[in-house]
C-alpha cells in the first residue's frame, strides 16, 4: 500500500469520527484498560440501549477529529486505551451509563467529555451523570409553572361560587 493510500484511509477515519462528534449531543472519553471482552460487550449493550455508541479509535485519529471541531481540550486525555462514547439522543445518557458501569467495574475510568459544546473534567462528568434527562427536566419545569396557575384557578372558582 502506498503512503498516499494510507494517508487517505487515515483521513477518511478522521472524517468519519468528526461526523460522529458533530452529530452527538455529548462525547465522553473513557479508559477501558483491564476490562474483559465480556464486560466491554455488556457496556456496549447498555450504551446502545440509551442511544449511545462506543468507538475504539486510535488516539491520533480521535485527537485530529476533536481538534477539527475545536475540542482541543480532549488532547491530554487521549492517552492509553480509550473508548470514545457518543450520545445521540440525550446529552447526559453517556455520562450516566459510564458512571454507573464504573461503580461496578472500577477498571473503567471516565476521563473527560464534551457536553453541549463545553469541556468537562471527570468530576464534572460525574455530576452531569446525576442530572435527570431533558424530558424529565422539562416535565419538572412544566409542573412548577402549572402549580401556581392551578392554585389560582381553584381560588378564583371558590370566590365565584361564594357569591
Amino acid at each position: 500500500m502506498s503512503n498516499q493510500s494510507v494517508i487517505n484511509l487515515k483521513q477518511e477515519a478522521v472524517d468519519q469520527l468528526t461526523a460522529k462528534m458533530k452529530n452527538a449531543k455529548s462525547v465522553v472519553v473513557a479508559e477501558y484498560r483491564g476490562l474483559t471482552v465480556e464486560k466491554t460487550e455488556v457496556l456496549r449493550r447498555q450504551l446502545r440501549k440509551e442511544g449511545c455508541e462506543l468507538i475504539v479509535a486510535k488516539n491520533n485519529i480521535s485527537r485530529r477529529a476533536a481538534e477539527g471541531l475545536g475540542f482541543k481540550a480532549l488532547d491530554e486525555d487521549l492517552v492509553g486505551p480509550n473508548g470514545v462514547v457518543f450520545a445521540y439522543n440525550d446529552a447526559v445518557s453517556a455520562a450516566k451509563v459510564l458512571v454507573e458501569f464504573a461503580k461496578k467495574n472500577p477498571k473503567l475510568v471516565v476521563k473527560s467529555g464534551i457536553v453541549d459544546g463545553a469541556y468537562y473534567q471527570p468530576a464534572e462528568i460525574k455530576q452531569i451523570a446525576t442530572l435527570p434527562n431533558r424530558e424529565t427536566l422539562l416535565t419538572m419545569l412544566a409542573t412548577q409553572l402549572y402549580g401556581p396557575l392551578r392554585e389560582l384557578s381553584i381560588g378564583l372558582d371558590l370566590i365565584s361560587n361564594k357569591e
